[in-house]
């Protein structure tokens, strides 16, 4: 069953994708990977995932120029202008700025779901289900909506919620706040408290509301388009963010709105999730052996390993004895061999080092 035909979509596609280096590069990264040797990427899983239930007309991929052409080609369906190719990087909240100013211009009575490219979703069904709540609440409430899910684990690489008053409506809470990557033992405590909820980065809104919320915070580019050409078409609008898009700031929309805006709810969430941006965040989502390796779509002969996360090329067998707690990736020019503990700072580090002394041909 389809929802509202007021109900719209925007999946966020144009991260680099470093904190999966070296298998995620900067010309192609991991959203448009076949990670998992399912058959599909992780941006066409999304998509997939969305139009099942949405009009495919009503979603929208935001991406960077860079990689427009990986986009057309992964989802030749995707109308023409439901692509909305940014001319330079920034994070989440000038995407999500751009996306709800083109919606609310072509329906101003619009709901609009925030969703990432890089997530797994075990329970598809329940994921619908939470959805179309969710969009049933903003479309009847000036708010703005994060979907939550129950911590299985005290994940210090994730953002947390904390449920405040009950809403009266599903499992709907009031935020109390917002806390992002807490250290081990917090992330211990907010577990164990059951008041904490992982944030998993998808939010939903009506675009009324959203606008007034990104107004706010953040520069007033798209008004001025508005006061200038209020009759603009959507080639006018795209050639406008070009020219003006990097007067905003470098800013997620977690934290230069959310986490700053009065209105801001939570759903309690069922539908099985996982970030699989970080090498951690893969091992811990993942299927363990025996052993505690995960091994992603890769020929390997082990011995006397545990606790490790494995991720070969295709025709490339791996013979490893003796490691416990390591990330062996391999793709290209580039092997990586390091512990998994704090993986996401060590990836960052070593992904910064190369570029400087080996240049961008490894990054």
């Amino acid at each position: 069953m389809m929802t509202s035909n007021n109900d719209y979509c925007v999946i966020l596609a144009g991260g680099k994708g470093r904190r999966l280096w070296p298998c995620s590069r900067e010309s192609y990264p991991k959203q448009f990977i076949d990670f998992f040797g399912t058959g599909k990427t992780q941006l066409q899983q999304t998509y997939e995932r969305m139009t099942k239930f949405m009009n495919p007309d009503h979603v929208l991929v935001n991406t960077n120029i860079e990689y427009a052409d990986l986009v057309r080609q992964q989802l030749p369906d995707l109308a023409e202008n439901n692509l909305m190719a940014e001319p330079i990087h920034r994070n989440t909240a000038p995407s999500v700025a751009w996306v709800a100013h083109r919606v609310a211009h072509r329906n101003p009575y619009a709901n609009l779901v925030v969703v990432p490219s890089d997530q797994v979703i075990l329970d598809a069904e329940q994921f619908e289900r939470d959805l179309k709540e969710g969009l049933e609440f903003v479309a009847n409430n000036n708010c703005l909506l994060t979907m939550g899910v129950k911590p299985t684990r005290p994940e210090p690489g994730y953002g947390y919620i904390q449920l405040g008053d009950y809403s009266h409506f599903d499992d709907i809470f009031k935020v109390q706040s917002f806390i992002e990557k807490p250290d081990r033992e917090f992330a211990k405590a907010f577990m164990e408290s059951g008041e904490w909820f992982w944030n998993t980065g998808i939010f939903l809104s009506n675009v009324h509301y959203l606008g007034i919320c990104l107004y706010k915070f953040l520069p007033s580019v798209l008004r001025n388009l508005d006061k200038v050409n209020p009759d603009f078409t959507e080639e006018e609008e795209s050639e406008y963010v070009k020219e003006h898009f990097p007067s905003y700031p470098n800013i997620s929309i977690d934290y230069g709105v959310l986490e700053k805006s009065e209105n801001v709810y939570v759903k309690k969430c069922t539908f099985g999730w996982a970030d699989v941006g970080t090498w951690h965040g893969i091992y811990e989502a993942m299927q363990k052996s025996d052993d505690d390796n995960v091994v992603i779509n890769s020929d390997v002969l082990l011995e006397d390993c545990h606790n490790n996360v494995i991720k070969m090329p295709s025709g490339k067998l791996a013979v490893l004895n003796g490691l416990d707690g390591y990330i062996v990736a391999e793709k290209d020019n580039v092997l990586l061999v390091c512990k998994k503990e704090d993986s996401s700072a060590l990836v960052k580090k070593y992904v910064n080092e190369v570029l400087i002394k080996k240049g961008e041909g490894y990054v």
